[in-house]
């Protein structure tokens, strides 16, 4: 068996609140104890609320799927993320979410994903060609190649201009910036602030945002007068702008486009760059696995092929569902108790937080087969089958599943099948990467691997 995949140290089992939230702030996964990785339900108690962090599978089912008006997003999470994001549809809940719903999700079917496949295909030929001129380096820091690739894939689908369009690379330059800025959470995460209350977010992550903002809205205002000359091309832009509610017959204003799309970035790049760059590293580190997924590519030729093509990748896919089941991209997931209950004994009151975490569920020792060992064969297997229905939740689950996750399982098989068919990886024993949270996982000091052509021996 394969020795387990790196995950950080977990703090030891008690600590104070004040030693908490200083972990807490510099990496939520790390902050966490061993414990949660084998338990149904654990109570985490502040002066000012107390969350549940819930890994029991009929648990997580009544938040996600059975009760779900009882269990909004909660507005602490919002608190650091609204700089950048607004009213988008990833931070609101009930009517206003429902009608966002209503316009966002269509452009996300099945057909519209097909259509979008060639402008993937465009973008990964872009960055098998960066990457090439890059892998003479010893060692290539590949975090930062897919989240290149995966920007490029947004900007393609999206508003059909690729990522060196003068406005899209500053989009992207902006985004950067933000990420360095911007904390996985802030002290209105913790504290019961009044509305009236400024909310304390950084100078930097502010500005920051604000800049970004005002980017996406020249994007979207470019957009909009495209549309109403005749002659916007038919991509999602173009299609969330121009989809009326079905209910009340409204378009996306202006500003809320600007929200959408700062979520559709933030969603689409930085998720998709995350869980490419992990599935590399443990191909990397997986030899045996990089060859046979190597051949099944070779099979296909993925930049030439079509969307009907990826069906014959299952073991690119599988690699890639590995992927996010070990590294899910957003590692935690906050809901606020509306309505009072009794779990396992305890009683939840309302105002109280609910902590879903795809990270402990996704490698829960009850629940899973050696979760910590990367194994894609594991998704071929009868008992993982129970597994994928009870803890694996990469895209969040229920009604408030990601609208676009067959979008991001689509573009992550292509992207992976088209670098393994140009080059070949290899990790390194000496730079092995820990993995930490912020806007999403990430790790620590990159991600660093050999880079080889395809035939090429290190």
């Amino acid at each position: 068996m394969r020795p387990p995949a790196p995950k950080p140290v977990a703090r030891q089992d008690r600590v104070s609140l004040w030693q908490y939230l200083k972990l807490f702030r510099k990496d939520i996964l790390s902050a966490q104890p061993a414990r949660l990785y084998r338990a149904w339900m654990a109570e985490f108690r502040t002066p000012f609320f107390r969350s549940y962090l819930v890994n029991d599978p009929v648990l997580v089912r009544e938040v996600l799927h059975d009760a779900l008006e009882d269990f909004p997003k909660s507005d602490r999470i919002a608190e650091g993320l609204r700089p950048l994001l607004g009213e988008s549809v990833f931070l609101t809940n009930g009517a206003t979410w429902a009608r966002q719903r209503r316009i966002i999700d269509p452009a996300f079917e099945r057909g519209r994903v097909r259509e979008s496949f060639a402008a993937m295909q465009d973008a990964a030929r872009n960055a098998v060609a960066r990457l090439e001129a890059r892998r003479a380096a010893d060692l290539v820091e590949i975090e930062e190649v897919c989240a290149h690739a995966a920007a490029d894939v947004i900007f393609r689908t999206l508003f059909s201009v690729p990522i060196d369009d003068a406005l899209a690379a500053e989009v992207y330059r902006a985004f950067r910036a933000h990420q360095r800025s911007q904390p996985i959470l802030n002290l209105g995460a913790f504290l019961p602030l009044p509305r009236w209350m400024p909310r304390m977010h950084r100078a930097e992550t502010k500005e920051t945002a604000a800049h970004l903002r005002a980017l996406i809205a020249q994007m979207t205002a470019r957009r909009q007068a495209e549309i109403a000359a005749g002659t916007a091309p038919q991509d999602l832009a173009t299609k969330i702008m121009t989809t009326p509610d079905p209910e009340t017959g409204a378009r996306f204003s202006t500003d809320e486009m600007v929200d959408q799309v700062a979520i559709f970035f933030l969603a689409g790049h930085e998720t998709s760059a995350s869980a490419l760059a992990w599935a590399l590293y443990l191909l990397g580190a997986a030899p045996d696995v990089q060859a046979r997924v190597r051949a099944e590519v070779a099979a296909v030729a993925p930049l030439e092929m079509t969307f009907s093509d990826l069906s014959k990748l299952p073991r690119t896919r599988d690699v890639y569902r590995e992927a996010l089941r070990l590294y899910p991209p957003v590692p935690m997931m906050v809901r606020q108790v509306e309505a009072a209950r009794v779990w396992r004994g305890r009683k939840i009151r309302r105002g109280a937080q609910v902590v879903l975490s795809p990270w402990h569920l996704q490698r829960h020792t009850r629940l899973w087969t050696a979760p910590d060992v990367f194994d894609p064969d594991r998704w071929q297997r009868e008992e993982t089958q129970q597994s994928q229905r009870d803890a694996y939740m990469p895209f969040s689950a229920g009604r408030r599943v990601c609208p676009g996750a067959g979008f991001a399982m689509a573009e992550g098989t292509l992207m992976l099948a088209a670098f393994l068919q140009a080059f070949r990886f290899e990790a390194d024993p000496n730079h092995v990467p820990v993995p930490e949270a912020h806007l999403t996982v990430r790790a620590r000091h990159g991600i660093w691997l050999r880079v080889g052509a395809a035939g090429q021996e290190f």
